[in-house]
């Protein structure tokens, strides 16, 4: 099992953290002395977590805060009560997103719920905190992909999913290897500007959680009949939240993880195993498709230049 260097003293906010991959990450951190923000949509499921964590590490320090990712009135109010506090931040784990919803939704602000979710939420809300980051010694962003972003395409005519048939794997997929270009790039930037900030990637393999049936059941209350029976012929390798959220953890907090890394599981498939480098995907290798996507974000979003937002 890795073991999580050292937090004391260290603020970090998690995405995500009522459940899954986040809560695991969430409570690990707290473990090793961090002083962590559960960041999520529900603050009753942030505070059944909270207190779920506490009951196995009385001494962890957590707070719960509303976040909802699909909604930038919702990300920028966040953003702007942390930078409110004038505390640095040193870890922020983009860690949250919706899979699969079996029609396309859209979010708050009208884009496609998983792009807009899993990746326009995340990029907003990093920009966002970027002062608060940049105020700490040695802050770092670590940004949850999938292996899914291995057959993931970015098409700049249509990144809502509004010409072609919405088909819920490719638009996840899509969302993800965005969210692999964006790690990679805020990295080039961290280099170009000069930041002590380190940006890297991860992803779970596959991890036994509620995404697959959270996103499955959007929008109809349960999962489809469909969606029902590939789960009962389902033989891949699986493996629990513990070992799952490593990948998560090593590129958040290790020493070895490299700027603009990615880590993943390196047994079957990719799916299960411990931890290590995970290949990266062309499409991801780009500098210039991520430097465009990575601008067209902050046009989307509104946040404007990471650049200028660092400055504060």
């Amino acid at each position: 099992m890795y073991a999580v260097p050292d937090q004391s003293g260290k603020l970090a906010v998690v995405t995500g953290s009522n459940s899954g991959t986040g809560k695991e990450a969430a409570r690990r951190l707290a473990e090793a002395g961090a002083h962590v923000v559960l960041a999520v949509r529900t603050p009753a499921k942030g505070e059944q977590a909270r207190a779920e964590i506490l009951a196995r590490h009385p001494h962890a320090r957590l707070e719960v805060r509303r976040i909802d990712l699909a909604d930038l009135a919702s990300v920028a109010a966040f953003a702007d009560a942390f930078l409110a506090d004038g505390v640095p931040l040193d870890l922020l784990v983009n860690n949250a997103g919706v899979m699969a919803p079996p029609a396309r939704m859209t979010t708050a602000d009208g884009f496609e719920l998983q792009f807009g979710s899993n990746f326009l939420g995340p990029l907003a809300l990093t920009v966002r905190l970027l002062p608060a980051l940049l105020s700490a010694p040695a802050p770092r962003v670590t940004t949850m992909s999938s292996a899914t972003a291995n057959f993931g395409r970015v098409d700049f005519t249509d990144l809502q999913w509004e010409r072609r048939r919405y088909v819920p794997m490719l638009t996840y997929a899509q969302s993800k290897l965005a969210d692999l270009m964006m790690a990679r790039h805020l990295a080039v930037l961290a280099e170009e500007q000069k930041w002590p900030l380190r940006s890297t990637a991860a992803h779970p393999g596959y991890t036994k959680t509620n995404l697959q049936t959270a996103g499955a059941s959007l929008g109809r209350g349960r999962p489809s009949r469909l969606h029902g029976l590939v789960s009962a012929v389902d033989f891949l390798p699986k493996q629990e939240v513990g070992p799952g959220t490593e990948p998560l953890l090593y590129a958040a907090t290790s020493p070895e993880a490299s700027a603009g890394g990615y880590y993943g599981p390196t047994g079957t498939f990719g799916m299960v195993g411990p931890t290590g480098e995970s290949r990266i995907t062309r499409r991801a290798l780009d500098p210039a498709a991520n430097a465009r996507l990575w601008a067209e974000a902050e046009r989307l979003t509104g946040v404007g230049p990471a650049v200028a937002a660092a400055a504060g």
